[in-house]
């Protein structure tokens, strides 16, 4: 079996190579993004509720977030190339019946399905880009990987928001179809193919473990608000989470082939890593959650607008990346410097949003090129260190570990901000309702609408100020963390 290795010179045609992968890349998030523009809409035509959304959201992560170690680790073992190849095909298939549902129930399923095609597309594509790449051009390939997920977040609201103007809410599903196909026969002709043939098995067992430990979890999370926290259901799901968590993490330190080695968080490098990727993706998916709802339920602006409107966001981390600044920055500045520089421009960004926004578009607009430029420097460098915490042979494993992380803290934060929305939003509504329209529609004057409106507005506010706070933290962690694993390297190379 044919293995590709990274060369001094690297594989002749790596450029065009990473563009293929960057277009099976883009399928994925195109569809993350495109769902959050058609919030209102399915809101109004499914009767969703707020938890209806939010598991539409965290059924493709928490799916994808438990199978992305087990699809890295078979990449590994069986080919890259044929699980790229899978991954698209089931990806497309997930999206023909998400655009064909016609209850909550069948899009959650579907979602769900979509998510296993994901874990393998989000394993393969870095995979592939850390063979195929010298050890010096990473950071400028991984700068370029991480540009196309900014693309994907630009894209999916301004392609979401004209298919919502002219189509039925399906169809923002269906436009995924044509660039799967085009993906597919692009990686069929010049993707090669690279495998480990000693790779380890993969570990079935931990993937079951880790999905029903983060769906029960979140479940937790989302039922708090409109359960209670006390409540005997939020309290018991929470301790059948964390005791399946724990299993997990036993049972992973006692196998032979774990799914996640429990040496690799002895690399100071890689638990700082993990811990701000967490904190970032729990921060930023999170807030693009409130911030699509506010835009259009507070602000009035139609899909395509409000998609227009996050543009800033994605077209400044766009710039910067395919530029090569960040990389030039990372390299001059260092990776925890970096980490914690892009990390605290994101922070004041959302406190920018959290705090302006009501002021008019302007605070708005400055909180999404904060973001921009702080995800530009922070994302590339934070993938390169977790890739190169993982050995080479590993480099399936290493991108579902970094994968893991984003789809995990997404799911996480779109479920504990939209659990501070509503504990915020019931608090001060005096009406029974499950969302906004529905508290709406409930409402009787003119100033009681109003008084919602503010309620729910308030409820946003707190929940982009945690979501600040928990990128800040995660940027001081993962720098602390790397600055120490950096400083104990250079202290072994003297001795």
């Amino acid at each position: 079996m044919y293995s590709v290795t990274t060369t001094s010179q690297g594989h002749p045609q790596r450029w065009l190579i990473l563009g293929v992968i960057c277009l099976a890349q883009l399928t994925v998030l195109l569809d993350n993004t495109v769902l959050n523009v058609a919030i209102p809409s399915l809101t109004r035509e499914l009767g969703a509720a707020t938890s209806d959304i939010q598991w539409m959201i965290n059924a493709y992560s928490l799916v994808q977030s438990g199978l992305l170690l087990t699809a890295g680790s078979a990449a590994d073992r069986y080919g890259r190339k044929k699980l790229l190849v899978a991954g698209l095909a089931l990806f497309g298939l997930g999206s023909l019946a998400a655009g064909l549902a016609d209850s909550t129930g069948q899009l959650i399923a579907a979602r769900a399905g979509m998510g296993v095609g994901g874990a393998l597309l989000l394993t393969t594509t870095l995979a592939v880009a850390m063979q195929i790449f010298t050890p010096e051009e990473h950071p400028k390939a991984i700068g370029i990987w991480s540009a196309v997920n900014a693309l994907g977040f630009a894209a999916g609201p301004l392609l979401g928001g004209f298919m919502l103007d002219h189509f039925w809410w399906g169809a923002i599903f269906l436009i995924n179809l044509p660039v799967a196909a085009l993906g597919l026969a692009a990686v069929v002709a010049l993707v090669p193919e690279s495998r480990n043939p000693r790779g380890d098995r993969p570990d079935l067992l931990g993937a079951l473990l880790s999905t029903v430990g983060m769906a029960s979890l979140v479940f937790a999370i989302i039922s708090g608000p409109e359960r209670g926290w006390t409540s005997a259901r939020v309290l018991l799901t929470a301790a059948f989470a964390l005791l399946v968590l724990a299993g997990f993490a036993c049972w992973e330190s006692r196998i032979r082939y774990p799914m996640l080695d429990p040496h690799f968080f002895r690399d100071r490098r890689f638990t700082g890593a993990v811990a701000g990727a967490v904190l970032i993706a729990f921060g930023m998916g999170g807030a693009l959650f409130l911030l699509t709802q506010h835009l259009q339920f507070v602000l009035g602006y139609g899909a395509l607008e409000a998609g227009l409107r996050t543009a800033p966001l994605a077209l400044t981390v766009v710039a910067l990346n395919f530029s090569g600044l960040t990389a030039k920055w990372t390299t001059r500045l260092g990776t925890p410097v970096s980490i914690a520089l892009g990390m605290v421009l994101m922070s004041c960004g959302l406190v920018s949003i959290a705090t302006l926004a009501p002021h008019g578009y302007g605070g708005t607009l400055l909180g999404l090129l904060l973001i921009g430029a702080g995800c530009a420097v922070a994302n590339p460098a934070m993938a390169h260190a977790v890739m190169s915490a993982i050995p080479p042979a590993k480099a399936g494993v290493g991108a579902g570990i970094n994968g893991t992380l984003a789809e995990f803290g997404n799911g996480l934060g779109v479920a504990v901000l939209g659990a501070v929305l509503n504990s915020r939003f019931g608090a001060l509504v005096p009406v029974a309702a499950t969302s906004l329209p529905g508290a709406l529609a409930a409402a009787g004057t003119g100033d009681e609408r109003r008084r919602i409106r503010d309620a729910f507005a308030s409820g946003l506010t707190d929940g982009q100020l945690v979501g600040a706070v928990a990128v800040l933290l995660g940027g001081l962690v993962a720098a602390a963390l790397l600055r120490r694993a950096e400083r104990v390297d250079s202290e072994v190379l003297v001795a």
